[in-house]
């Protein structure tokens, strides 16, 4: 399950153009048409490429607020943890969620319309979230730069 240069040239495009066709990505990592497709599949079965998806541009969805919420949690406990995890993983607002090393057990990153927006989300979602001591909310003034794509 490990990966060559080939294979890193590939994915690399795939991060860029994940509707690329065949005939263009193997132009574009000099590899034969059939040679680039089985390595795809290869890359694919093994789980380097998870998925294939559209990315949406959230000024154009309506969605131009990026809050990041610092979540401190009242105990460590699994059972807590597990609670607040499956509670934050259905708040359809919610894009991430990383359990941290820190100051603050858990940073979600939501998106919302506006600040009346973000109330809404805080006051029907994010309050109700269980084992919640405390919770710290920073809005993104501009996005400097943003990437889905891996160094490989």
């Amino acid at each position: 399950m490990s990966i060559d240069e080939t294979d890193r040239r590939i994915l690399s495009v795939l991060q860029q153009k994940g509707r690329i066709s065949n005939a263009e990505l193997s132009d574009r990592v000099n590899l034969s048409p059939s040679a680039c497709h089985r390595r795809v599949q290869r890359l694919e079965a093994e789980g380097f490429i998870r998925d294939y998806v559209a990315l949406l541009d959230s000024r154009k969805m309506n969605l131009p607020t990026t809050v990041f919420v610092e979540i401190t949690l009242s105990g460590q406990a699994d059972e807590v943890l597990d609670a607040f995890e499956r509670a934050v993983s259905r708040i359809p607002d919610v894009l991430e969620c990383h359990l941290m090393a820190g100051t603050a057990d858990y940073i979600l990153k939501v998106v919302a319309e506006n600040t009346e927006d973000f109330a809404r989300i805080h006051r029907q979602h994010l309050s109700r979230l269980p084992g919640v001591a405390q919770m710290q909310s920073s809005f993104a003034l501009r996005t400097v730069f943003k990437t889905t794509a891996l160094p490989v």
